[in-house]
């Protein structure tokens, strides 16, 4: 008797129709499972690629646009370099090249550099009454190895007097006497040229609209200036 061949109390047709019931049910359950896991398949993959396509879309729009900033950062330096300033690779860089610029075009060829000078502020007192005039001295030193001239006449000193911390500037002697006469002197490499400067102890604005006022007693510091060069500042009081 065949292995296959079913046995028991019931009918052999009995038997076979049970097989054939379960094995079409196992494979109706087989296709079932094959079919949600196509579906389950067929679904990712279908969000997968567009997700990859956005993102695709996305960098390649991201690139053009930083490609379209870059060109247009170049064109607007290539811009400067024309009008005379210097091109970089910021709009702030630029606009400090071209500020640097202009202060070099103020000074004529064949003067000294401010990187061939030193300059230094001090005051002839450390204290001074009220009603007092301070006096400042301004040196500028060539501290270059060669010989140069430099226009050191009035209009292009500045000396100024600020609040102790820095944060309030009080006083210019170009706000109200400004002096354009020129001084070209030839400065040989460590030759010292000295001046003096008084000062009334009254607040000033550039260009003298403001009513000028007595400083009080306090402790202040004076600032030499000469182009682009500035000292550092030196202290004094008032009492």
């Amino acid at each position: 008797m065949s292995v296959l061949e079913p046995s028991g109390p019931l009918p052999p047709e009995i038997y076979w129709r049970r097989r054939m019931l379960a094995i079409g049910v196992s494979v109706v359950v087989l296709l079932l499972l094959v079919w949600i896991i196509s579906a389950v398949s067929g679904g990712d993959e279908d969000p997968s690629a567009e997700a990859v396509a956005s993102s695709s879309a996305l960098a390649a729009s991201s690139s053009a646009s930083a490609a379209a900033s870059s060109s247009t950062t170049e064109t607007d330096d290539a811009d400067d370099a024309d009008s005379g300033g210097q091109a970089s690779g910021s709009a702030v860089s630029g606009s400090a090249a071209a500020s640097a610029a202009e202060v070099a075009g103020t000074l004529p060829p064949g003067q000294c550099a401010d990187k061939s000078l030193a300059i230094k502020a001090s005051s002839d007192a450390a204290n001074y009454p009220a009603g007092q005039d301070p006096a400042f001295g301004i040196v500028i030193t060539n501290i270059g190895n060669e010989s140069c001239e430099r226009d050191l006449g009035a209009g292009m000193q500045q000396v100024m007097v600020y609040s102790l911390d820095g944060q309030h500037r009080l006083w210019s002697n170009t706000d109200c006497f400004p002096n354009n006469t020129p001084d070209v002197r030839t400065l040989k490499p460590g030759e010292q040229a000295a001046f003096t400067i008084k000062w009334s102890g009254a607040t000033s604005e550039p260009g003298c609209a403001a009513a000028r006022n007595p400083v009080g007693p306090g402790a202040y510091t004076v600032v030499g200036q000469l182009g682009a060069l500035r000292s550092t500042p030196e202290p004094f009081n008032i009492s």
